[in-house]
């Protein structure tokens, strides 16, 4: 993974397949997202939440996340290195900026960064880690500015726990009933949470991240189908394919030569 941080339109961010980011599942980097234009969905830490024009929403590297973006929608991602200069929050964030000025402010840095990442100019490293840390103030200070949010709900408090475990566990091979067990929760009472504040059963949040996990082996990776089942945590080769191919319309082999030929 690059030190350096790398700025994208959200359409270059899903390299044209669209489940990269409609599936729930995790990135290595921070990211910054800002929507300029349209209306987006996401669920970050299971929780859903729309997305409109001049919001922006940090999501912690390794949390659990998804982004369905509408017709017309327009935005950028900065992705920022963990461990580094830039201070990233520990926990997402979802602000919504109305002062033209402050959406003027991260605008001018987001241009900045793309000519520093697109440009042959030396120094252009030094000069996009700095503006990263620009980046990364203007959000601690949009922070601040914003009027607080109500504490999450019993329900909420759940769902965030219930992503996290997903997001750390999901190639164990364990069901959802698993989950609700370590959680102290009976699965009816989880998946009805769930259901409330993603948009999702807790099944189904499940399993959409296991595919995707799938999807990015096979497409991605070359691997032996088999290896990919056997990381995923599927007992054979047979019930993978299966899983597959009820949620692509493809076997395993079609799905990464499909890819292979795009």
């Amino acid at each position: 993974m690059t030190s350096a941080p790398q700025i994208m339109t959200i359409a270059q961010w899903a390299h044209g397949a669209p489940w990269r980011l409609t599936l729930p599942h995790s990135q290595p980097q921070h990211a910054l997202i800002w929507i300029t234009r349209g209306q987006a969905r996401a669920a970050v830490g299971g929780l859903r939440r729309g997305v409109g024009a001049h919001n922006a929403l940090a999501v912690p590297a390794g949390t659990l996340f998804s982004l369905d973006i509408g017709p017309g929608c327009y935005g950028q991602v900065c992705l920022i290195p963990p461990g580094g200069p830039a201070l990233m929050p520990d926990e997402p964030e979802h602000l919504r900026i109305r002062e033209a000025q402050t959406q003027s402010e991260l605008t001018a840095l987001l241009e900045a960064l793309t000519r520093e990442t697109t440009q042959a100019r030396p120094f252009s490293d030094e000069a996009a880690q700095a503006l990263a840390i620009m980046m990364t103030v203007w959000l601690r200070r949009a922070m601040i500015a914003q009027e607080p949010g109500p504490q999450p709900t019993a329900a909420q408090r759940l769902v965030i726990a219930y992503a996290a475990l997903v997001e750390q566990c999901h190639a164990s091979g364990q069901p959802m009933a698993a989950y609700a067990r370590d959680l102290g929760v009976t699965p009816t009472h989880l998946g009805r949470s769930c259901k409330a504040c993603s948009g999702l059963t807790a099944s189904d949040l499940l399993v959409q991240r296991i595919l995707h996990a799938a999807r990015e082996l096979l497409e991605d990776g070359e691997d032996a189908i088999l290896h990919v089942a056997a990381r995923l945590g599927f007992g054979s080769a047979a019930y993978f394919s299966r899983f597959i191919h009820a949620h692509t319309g493809l076997s395993p082999s079609a799905l990464r030569r499909k890819a292979q030929a795009a």
